[in-house]
C-alpha cells in the first residue's frame, strides 16, 4: 500500500521508517533478491521516495546493518558482558529480530558484507578476551573462550528468537549459564598425567 498524497514525516523519521522496511525485506529475501521497489512496498512509499534518502541499494544495506548495531551499542552501552548488557542485548534482539538476523545471520553470508561482520565479530572477541583473559591461566585457552563465546552468544539468541521467544525473564540466566560454562571449561586445570602435547597422525611404519 502505497502513502496517503500529501502525507508527509519529518526527514529523520522517513528515514528510519525507510530503514526499519529495508531491514524487514532484506532479512526476508536476502540482498539479491530484494529490490527498491520491495522496500518501498514494506514501506507503504514510492520508489521515488526511498531515492531520495538512499543513492543505491547497496548503501541501503550498509546503512540497516549500521541502524542495528548501533542499536545493539546503544542499549548494551559497553562492551563487558555481565547481566545486565546480557539482558539489553537480547531484549534488543527481541525488539528487532529481523535487524538482529540481517546482520548476524544474513549479512555474514554476503560476499559483499562478510568482512564487515567478521569486523565486528573480532571487536567481540578481542572485548571478550579484555575481560576474561586474567581467569584463565593458559593463554590458549583464553583465547579459545573469547573467539567461543561471541559466536555462542549470536547463535544462542539466534536460536531463542527462532523458538519464538520462550521465557523471555529466564533466558538472560539461561545464556549466560551457556557463557559461564565456556570460561569454567577454558579455565579448568588438565588432569593428572595428562599430555598436553598435540597428538601427532599414525606414520606408516607404526605397527
Amino acid at each position: 500500500m502505497t502513502e496517503q498524497r500529501g502525507e508527509r514525516l519529518p526527514r529523520a523519521q522517513r528515514r528510519e521508517q525507510v530503514l526499519a522496511a529495508a531491514t524487514t525485506a532484506f532479512a526476508r529475501s536476502g540482498f539479491a533478491a530484494t529490490s527498491l521497489d520491495d522496500v518501498a512496498r514494506e514501506a507503504g512509499i514510492s520508489r521515488m521516495i526511498v531515492y531520495r534518502h538512499f543513492d543505491s541499494k547497496r548503501d541501503l544495506y550498509l546503512e540497516a546493518l549500521v541502524r542495528i548495531g548501533d542499536l545493539i551499542k546503544t542499549s548494551t552501552a559497553g562492551d563487558e558482558v555481565n547481566t545486565d548488557t546480557l539482558r539489553a542485548f537480547i531484549a534488543t534482539a527481541a525488539a528487532e529480530p529481523d535487524g538482529f538476523r540481517l546482520l548476524y545471520r544474513h549479512a555474514a553470508r554476503e560476499p559483499e558484507f562478510s568482512d564487515a561482520v567478521e569486523t565486528i565479530r573480532r571487536g567481540m572477541a578481542v572485548a571478550t578476551l579484555a575481560q576474561i583473559g586474567d581467569r584463565i591461566a593458559d593463554p590458549a585457552w583464553a583465547n579459545w573462550a573469547a573467539e567461543s563465546i561471541p559466536v555462542v552468544l549470536v547463535e544462542t539468541v539466534m536460536a531463542w528468537l527462532d523458538a519464538g521467544q520462550p521465557d523471555p525473564e529466564t533466558a538472560p540466566d539461561r545464556i549466560q549459564s551457556v557463557i559461564r560454562g565456556i570460561i569454567d571449561v577454558a579455565g579448568r586445570a588438565p588432569a593428572p598425567g595428562a599430555s598436553t602435547a598435540t597428538p601427532h597422525a599414525a606414520s606408516a611404519t607404526d605397527s
